[in-house]
Protein backbone atom coordinates (compact mmCIF):
# COMPACT_ATOMS: atom_id res chain seq x y z
CA UNK A 1 0.00 0.00 0.00
CA UNK A 2 1.51 3.15 -1.14
CA UNK A 3 1.28 6.12 1.54
CA UNK A 4 0.97 9.72 0.36
CA UNK A 5 2.85 12.00 2.29
CA UNK A 6 0.82 14.62 3.40
CA UNK A 7 1.57 17.07 6.94
CA UNK A 8 -2.42 17.92 7.53
CA UNK A 9 -4.91 16.49 8.41
CA UNK A 10 -7.01 15.77 5.78
CA UNK A 11 -10.77 18.39 5.94
CA UNK A 12 -12.63 16.40 3.38
CA UNK A 13 -13.07 11.85 3.60
CA UNK A 14 -14.26 10.68 0.69
CA UNK A 15 -15.62 7.01 0.06
CA UNK A 16 -16.46 5.94 -3.13
CA UNK A 17 -16.88 2.69 -4.86
CA UNK A 18 -19.45 1.01 -7.16
CA UNK A 19 -22.95 0.00 -5.97
CA UNK A 20 -23.14 -2.40 -3.09
CA UNK A 21 -19.86 -2.41 -2.01
CA UNK A 22 -20.62 -1.14 1.57
CA UNK A 23 -19.77 2.54 1.52
CA UNK A 24 -22.90 3.60 3.95
CA UNK A 25 -21.89 0.90 6.06
CA UNK A 26 -18.48 2.15 6.63
CA UNK A 27 -19.01 5.75 6.64
CA UNK A 28 -21.45 5.36 9.44
CA UNK A 29 -18.88 2.71 11.58
CA UNK A 30 -16.04 5.54 10.40
CA UNK A 31 -17.48 8.93 11.06
CA UNK A 32 -18.61 7.31 14.43
CA UNK A 33 -14.92 6.69 15.29
CA UNK A 34 -13.79 9.66 14.19
CA UNK A 35 -17.46 12.12 15.22
CA UNK A 36 -17.54 12.94 11.69
CA UNK A 37 -20.65 13.41 9.94
CA UNK A 38 -21.88 12.64 6.24
CA UNK A 39 -21.94 14.34 3.25
CA UNK A 40 -24.34 12.27 0.61
CA UNK A 41 -22.88 12.20 -2.85
CA UNK A 42 -25.65 9.95 -4.60
CA UNK A 43 -27.92 11.72 -7.54
CA UNK A 44 -31.09 9.75 -5.74
CA UNK A 45 -30.64 10.05 -2.24
CA UNK A 46 -31.56 13.99 -3.06
CA UNK A 47 -34.87 13.06 -3.56
CA UNK A 48 -37.44 12.30 -1.27
CA UNK A 49 -39.62 9.52 -0.74
CA UNK A 50 -37.55 7.58 -3.30
CA UNK A 51 -36.24 5.55 -0.09
CA UNK A 52 -36.02 1.81 -0.18
CA UNK A 53 -35.20 1.46 -3.96
CA UNK A 54 -31.77 3.72 -3.37
CA UNK A 55 -30.72 1.93 -0.37
CA UNK A 56 -31.08 5.21 1.46
CA UNK A 57 -30.06 5.48 4.75
CA UNK A 58 -32.68 4.20 7.89
CA UNK A 59 -33.68 6.48 9.84
CA UNK A 60 -31.47 5.02 12.35
CA UNK A 61 -28.72 5.23 10.63
CA UNK A 62 -29.61 8.74 9.96
CA UNK A 63 -29.68 9.08 14.24
CA UNK A 64 -26.42 7.50 14.87
CA UNK A 65 -24.72 9.94 12.50
CA UNK A 66 -25.82 12.91 10.91
CA UNK A 67 -26.47 13.08 7.10
CA UNK A 68 -27.30 15.72 4.74
CA UNK A 69 -27.68 16.62 1.47
CA UNK A 70 -30.27 13.49 1.35
CA UNK A 71 -33.93 14.31 0.86
CA UNK A 72 -33.61 17.92 -0.13
CA UNK A 73 -35.72 18.23 -3.13
CA UNK A 74 -39.00 16.94 -4.32
CA UNK A 75 -39.58 14.11 -6.82
CA UNK A 76 -40.98 16.57 -9.14
CA UNK A 77 -37.96 19.07 -9.14
CA UNK A 78 -34.23 18.75 -10.69
CA UNK A 79 -30.90 19.26 -8.73
CA UNK A 80 -28.55 20.03 -11.08
CA UNK A 81 -25.06 19.08 -10.46
CA UNK A 82 -24.20 22.83 -9.95
CA UNK A 83 -26.78 22.81 -7.31
CA UNK A 84 -25.78 19.99 -5.60
CA UNK A 85 -21.86 21.74 -5.98
CA UNK A 86 -23.20 24.65 -4.31
CA UNK A 87 -25.22 23.24 -1.56
CA UNK A 88 -22.41 21.05 -0.21
CA UNK A 89 -19.48 23.29 -0.95
CA UNK A 90 -21.42 26.04 1.71
CA UNK A 91 -21.68 22.41 3.93
CA UNK A 92 -17.95 22.58 4.29
CA UNK A 93 -17.58 26.23 3.77
CA UNK A 94 -19.59 26.53 7.66
CA UNK A 95 -18.31 22.97 9.36
CA UNK A 96 -15.78 23.18 11.52
CA UNK A 97 -12.20 22.60 10.36
CA UNK A 98 -11.83 19.11 12.80
CA UNK A 99 -12.60 16.55 12.65
CA UNK A 100 -13.08 15.71 8.89
CA UNK A 101 -16.65 15.17 6.83
CA UNK A 102 -17.14 12.30 5.09
CA UNK A 103 -18.45 12.66 1.51
CA UNK A 104 -20.08 9.68 0.76
CA UNK A 105 -21.50 8.06 -2.79
CA UNK A 106 -21.09 6.66 -6.01
CA UNK A 107 -22.19 9.87 -7.91
CA UNK A 108 -18.85 10.49 -10.20
CA UNK A 109 -19.99 13.90 -11.13
CA UNK A 110 -21.26 14.78 -7.83
CA UNK A 111 -17.66 13.64 -6.23
CA UNK A 112 -15.77 15.43 -8.97
CA UNK A 113 -17.88 18.71 -8.43
CA UNK A 114 -16.47 19.00 -5.00
CA UNK A 115 -12.87 16.89 -5.05
CA UNK A 116 -11.71 18.80 -8.58
CA UNK A 117 -13.84 22.17 -7.94
CA UNK A 118 -15.09 21.89 -11.42
CA UNK A 119 -16.62 25.28 -13.40
CA UNK A 120 -19.83 24.25 -14.08
CA UNK A 121 -22.35 26.52 -15.90
CA UNK A 122 -25.10 28.05 -13.99
CA UNK A 123 -27.68 27.30 -16.92
CA UNK A 124 -30.84 26.00 -15.99
CA UNK A 125 -32.68 23.70 -18.31
CA UNK A 126 -34.38 25.22 -21.11
CA UNK A 127 -37.20 22.76 -21.93
CA UNK A 128 -38.69 24.92 -24.74
CA UNK A 129 -34.99 26.14 -26.41
CA UNK A 130 -34.22 21.98 -26.05
CA UNK A 131 -37.33 20.95 -27.35
CA UNK A 132 -36.97 23.88 -30.76
CA UNK A 133 -33.65 22.34 -31.00
CA UNK A 134 -34.38 18.56 -31.23
CA UNK A 135 -36.77 19.89 -33.68
CA UNK A 136 -33.92 20.78 -35.64
CA UNK A 137 -32.38 17.25 -35.83
CA UNK A 138 -29.00 16.20 -34.13
CA UNK A 139 -27.27 16.60 -37.66
CA UNK A 140 -28.05 20.26 -38.16
CA UNK A 141 -27.27 20.69 -34.16
CA UNK A 142 -23.80 19.73 -34.00
CA UNK A 143 -23.33 21.76 -37.26
CA UNK A 144 -24.09 24.50 -35.19
CA UNK A 145 -22.11 23.72 -32.24
CA UNK A 146 -19.15 23.15 -34.60
CA UNK A 147 -19.43 26.55 -35.93
CA UNK A 148 -20.41 28.63 -32.64
CA UNK A 149 -17.95 26.19 -30.19
CA UNK A 150 -15.69 24.35 -32.30
CA UNK A 151 -13.33 23.25 -29.15
CA UNK A 152 -16.65 21.95 -27.23
CA UNK A 153 -17.06 19.49 -30.61
CA UNK A 154 -14.06 18.15 -30.32
CA UNK A 155 -15.08 16.85 -27.16
CA UNK A 156 -18.50 15.57 -28.24
CA UNK A 157 -19.39 12.71 -30.08
CA UNK A 158 -21.26 13.36 -33.02
CA UNK A 159 -24.38 11.55 -32.16
CA UNK A 160 -23.96 12.84 -28.13
CA UNK A 161 -27.34 14.74 -28.38
CA UNK A 162 -27.46 15.14 -24.65
CA UNK A 163 -24.49 17.08 -25.08
CA UNK A 164 -24.96 18.68 -27.65
CA UNK A 165 -28.18 20.23 -27.19
CA UNK A 166 -26.38 20.95 -23.26
CA UNK A 167 -23.48 23.00 -25.18
CA UNK A 168 -26.15 24.77 -27.18
CA UNK A 169 -27.87 25.79 -24.98
CA UNK A 170 -25.67 27.15 -22.64
CA UNK A 171 -24.32 29.06 -25.54
CA UNK A 172 -27.41 30.57 -26.65
CA UNK A 173 -28.51 31.49 -22.62
CA UNK A 174 -25.33 32.84 -21.68
CA UNK A 175 -23.95 34.11 -24.88
CA UNK A 176 -20.66 32.35 -24.16
CA UNK A 177 -19.37 29.04 -25.78
CA UNK A 178 -19.55 26.21 -22.82
CA UNK A 179 -15.61 25.19 -23.38
CA UNK A 180 -15.08 29.16 -21.91
CA UNK A 181 -16.99 28.28 -19.07
CA UNK A 182 -15.27 25.01 -18.26
CA UNK A 183 -12.37 23.93 -16.17
CA UNK A 184 -11.64 23.16 -12.55
CA UNK A 185 -10.53 25.12 -9.53
CA UNK A 186 -9.42 22.05 -6.94
CA UNK A 187 -10.07 23.22 -3.13
CA UNK A 188 -6.65 24.06 -0.85
CA UNK A 189 -7.48 21.70 2.02
CA UNK A 190 -6.63 18.47 2.16
CA UNK A 191 -8.87 15.82 0.64
CA UNK A 192 -8.10 11.70 1.79
CA UNK A 193 -9.99 9.36 -1.39
CA UNK A 194 -11.14 5.84 -0.03
CA UNK A 195 -12.56 3.72 -2.45
CA UNK A 196 -14.32 -0.05 -2.12
CA UNK A 197 -13.51 -2.82 -4.32
CA UNK A 198 -14.57 -6.40 -4.44
CA UNK A 199 -14.29 -9.29 -6.79
CA UNK A 200 -16.97 -9.71 -9.40
CA UNK A 201 -18.39 -12.68 -8.18
CA UNK A 202 -18.75 -10.97 -4.46
CA UNK A 203 -20.40 -7.83 -5.50
CA UNK A 204 -22.80 -9.70 -7.88
CA UNK A 205 -23.69 -11.93 -4.45
CA UNK A 206 -24.02 -8.23 -3.16
CA UNK A 207 -26.30 -7.54 -5.73
CA UNK A 208 -28.49 -10.15 -5.62
CA UNK A 209 -28.55 -9.81 -1.96
CA UNK A 210 -29.62 -6.58 -1.63
CA UNK A 211 -32.07 -6.36 -4.57
CA UNK A 212 -34.20 -9.51 -2.31
CA UNK A 213 -33.83 -8.03 0.81
CA UNK A 214 -35.15 -4.43 -0.98
CA UNK A 215 -38.02 -6.47 -2.05
CA UNK A 216 -38.82 -7.73 1.58
CA UNK A 217 -38.41 -4.17 2.97
CA UNK A 218 -41.40 -3.76 0.50
CA UNK A 219 -40.05 -2.07 -2.11
CA UNK A 220 -42.89 -3.32 -4.79
CA UNK A 221 -45.33 -1.15 -2.56
CA UNK A 222 -43.20 2.04 -2.61
CA UNK A 223 -43.11 2.08 -6.75
CA UNK A 224 -46.83 1.82 -6.59
CA UNK A 225 -47.55 4.72 -4.10
CA UNK A 226 -45.30 6.74 -6.18
CA UNK A 227 -47.03 5.72 -9.28
CA UNK A 228 -50.35 6.78 -7.54
CA UNK A 229 -49.30 9.81 -6.33
CA UNK A 230 -46.98 11.43 -9.41
CA UNK A 231 -47.82 9.44 -12.25
CA UNK A 232 -45.56 6.67 -14.09
CA UNK A 233 -44.14 8.93 -16.41
CA UNK A 234 -42.00 10.72 -13.49
CA UNK A 235 -38.47 10.47 -14.66
CA UNK A 236 -37.17 9.44 -11.66
CA UNK A 237 -39.48 6.34 -12.00
CA UNK A 238 -37.48 5.53 -15.00
CA UNK A 239 -33.74 5.03 -13.13
CA UNK A 240 -32.72 1.52 -12.00
CA UNK A 241 -34.67 -0.64 -9.98
CA UNK A 242 -37.91 1.52 -10.35
CA UNK A 243 -38.42 0.71 -13.91
CA UNK A 244 -37.95 -2.81 -13.22
CA UNK A 245 -40.74 -2.88 -10.58
CA UNK A 246 -43.31 -0.86 -12.89
CA UNK A 247 -43.07 -3.19 -15.34
CA UNK A 248 -44.30 -6.04 -13.09
CA UNK A 249 -46.99 -3.64 -11.85
CA UNK A 250 -47.95 -2.73 -15.39
CA UNK A 251 -48.37 -6.65 -15.76
CA UNK A 252 -45.60 -6.33 -18.49
CA UNK A 253 -43.04 -8.91 -16.56
CA UNK A 254 -43.14 -11.42 -13.72
CA UNK A 255 -41.49 -10.28 -10.44
CA UNK A 256 -39.27 -12.51 -10.92
CA UNK A 257 -38.01 -11.04 -14.17
CA UNK A 258 -38.00 -7.86 -12.56
CA UNK A 259 -35.26 -9.03 -9.94
CA UNK A 260 -33.38 -10.44 -12.20
CA UNK A 261 -32.79 -7.55 -14.56
CA UNK A 262 -32.84 -5.13 -11.59
CA UNK A 263 -29.53 -7.56 -10.75
CA UNK A 264 -28.43 -7.43 -14.61
CA UNK A 265 -28.76 -3.41 -14.80
CA UNK A 266 -27.43 -3.21 -11.19
CA UNK A 267 -24.42 -5.22 -12.25
CA UNK A 268 -23.82 -2.77 -15.86
CA UNK A 269 -24.30 -0.15 -13.97
CA UNK A 270 -21.39 -0.96 -11.63
CA UNK A 271 -19.13 -1.84 -14.17
CA UNK A 272 -19.51 1.88 -15.01
CA UNK A 273 -18.77 3.10 -12.14
CA UNK A 274 -15.69 0.86 -11.53
CA UNK A 275 -14.51 2.14 -14.64
CA UNK A 276 -15.11 5.83 -13.57
CA UNK A 277 -13.61 5.22 -10.18
CA UNK A 278 -10.39 3.43 -11.75
CA UNK A 279 -9.38 6.57 -13.80
CA UNK A 280 -8.81 8.10 -10.88
CA UNK A 281 -5.00 8.05 -9.46
CA UNK A 282 -5.77 9.51 -6.11
CA UNK A 283 -7.95 6.81 -4.86
CA UNK A 284 -6.78 4.22 -2.32
CA UNK A 285 -8.63 1.26 -2.76
CA UNK A 286 -9.67 -1.38 0.00
CA UNK A 287 -10.96 -4.68 0.46
CA UNK A 288 -14.59 -4.31 0.82
CA UNK A 289 -14.80 -8.14 2.14
CA UNK A 290 -11.91 -7.52 4.22
CA UNK A 291 -12.94 -8.73 7.56
CA UNK A 292 -10.78 -5.75 9.18
CA UNK A 293 -11.86 -3.04 6.98
CA UNK A 294 -12.74 -0.33 9.42
CA UNK A 295 -9.22 -1.12 11.17
CA UNK A 296 -7.53 -1.04 7.82
CA UNK A 297 -8.61 2.14 6.58
CA UNK A 298 -8.48 4.17 9.80
CA UNK A 299 -4.68 3.51 10.14
CA UNK A 300 -4.64 4.65 6.58
CA UNK A 301 -6.10 7.61 7.56
CA UNK A 302 -4.01 8.49 10.55
CA UNK A 303 -0.83 6.90 8.95
CA UNK A 304 -1.19 9.91 6.17
CA UNK A 305 -1.71 12.17 9.05
CA UNK A 306 1.68 11.18 10.46
CA UNK A 307 4.02 11.83 7.98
Amino acid sequence: MTISTISQPPRLIVICGATATGKSGLAIQLAERLGSVILSADSRLVYREFDIGTAKPTREERQRVPHYLIDICEPTETLTVADYQDQAQHLIAKAPESPPLLLVGGTGLYLKSIVRGMKIPRVAPQLELRSQLEALGQFQCYQILQQIDPMAAQKIHANDQVRTLRALEVYYITGRPISEQKGENPPDYPIFQIGLQCESDALNSRIQRRTEEMIEKGFVQEVEQLCQKYGSELSLLETLGYQEIKQYLAGDISLETAKELTVLHTRQFAKRQRTWFRAISEIQWFDAESPNLLDEVFYFINSRKSH
